[in-house]
């Protein structure tokens, strides 16, 4: 009575042709081919931050909307005038009040 190895159920196992196949498939799918596994996570993480910038931009679509649906009423024009490129009627004064941690103080020794 021989105690061969052949007889043995994981040579079976792994002398199968199909299950060959299937591991050389499956390692060239996983790591080998153009459209890998390692290669799809990168472009899906790519995905995610293109679909960030998306909703990033489309939330600043609506709020550049919004403000010039406010800037077709004068009153906001003036308003928006005043605030950002501070101007004024003949008759006023304005005063621009700098509080000590507002600016950046420049290093006049270099």
């Amino acid at each position: 009575m021989t105690n061969s190895y052949k007889d043995k159920p994981w040579f079976k196992f792994i002398s199968n042709k199909y299950i060959w196949v299937l591991l050389f498939f499956s390692t060239w799918m996983i790591f080998l081919d153009n459209y890998s596994y390692f290669d799809h996570r990168i472009l899906d993480k790519q995905i995610e931050e293109l679909e960030d910038n998306k909703k990033y931009y489309q939330d600043e679509i609506k709020k550049d909307q919004q403000s010039i649906k406010d800037l077709k009423n004068p009153e906001q024009i003036e308003k928006y005038a005043r605030e950002k490129y501070y101007m004024k009627k003949d008759s006023e004064d304005i005063y621009l009040i700098e509080f000590e941690g507002d600016t950046i103080e420049k290093d006049v020794s270099k």
